[in-house]
């Protein structure tokens, strides 16, 4: 049975013991028409060597507070109370989610207060496709709007294939693309930012 409770930064810790684990067999390949002035062309294709993407390594959610200010933040953790985590300490976490709204020093946010901003969602591999991330998704919603949120914002990348089918399917519309949001780090400056956009 899933329990998903909102949590202060004290289980944080927790939180960061679920895996951010991306599987990628296939990306979109996006191509600008006539420099970009023409839009872009998006290609479904197999990559030649599959690969798993560690998200975690970018997101730690224990540590968040060194960087911002979390007051307005929410969390998210949900627990299968049919599993005893490993050192005895409970139920075990199987997924969670992060929502950021009217924080200073987030560009993500736009300098908007009625946007918010889905910062992380995760689910372990061995608890996904049995609707968990959709309650998240759900329970991320009815926050947002409860704050009196206008939008929800979304990032993912055109090699996280599942991620944005999964947010087309909560009805979110793809607002946004960077071919060069990554360009600092060398292990990801090919990908794609997508940016994902729900009115609430």
């Amino acid at each position: 049975m899933i329990d998903i409770k909102q949590i202060d930064k004290s289980y944080l810790p927790i939180y960061d013991t679920i895996p951010m684990l991306v599987r990628v067999e296939s990306e979109y390949a996006v191509e600008p028409i006539d420099g970009g002035l023409g839009g872009f062309l998006f290609q479904l294709k197999e990559v030649t060597t599959p690969y798993t993407k560690d998200l975690g390594k970018y997101e730690k959610p224990s540590k968040y507070e060194e960087r911002f200010d979390i007051s307005n933040w929410a969390f998210f953790i949900a627990f299968d109370t049919d599993k005893p985590n490993p050192d005895g300490s409970g139920p075990l976490a199987v997924g969670a989610i992060t929502l950021v709204g009217r924080t200073p020093n987030v560009d993500m946010l736009d300098r908007r207060d009625d946007l918010a901003v889905l910062w992380d969602i995760r689910v372990r591999e061995e608890s996904q496709r049995l609707g968990l991330g959709t309650k998240l998704f759900t329970t991320a919603v009815r926050w947002a709007r409860k704050q009196g949120f206008r939008q929800l914002k979304i990032e993912a990348q055109n090699n996280n294939i599942a991620a944005c089918r999964f947010y087309r399917k909560q009805g979110a519309l793809l607002g946004g693309l960077n071919r060069y949001a990554y360009y600092d780090d060398p292990d990801i400056r090919g990908d794609v930012q997508l940016l994902w956009y729900l009115d609430l």
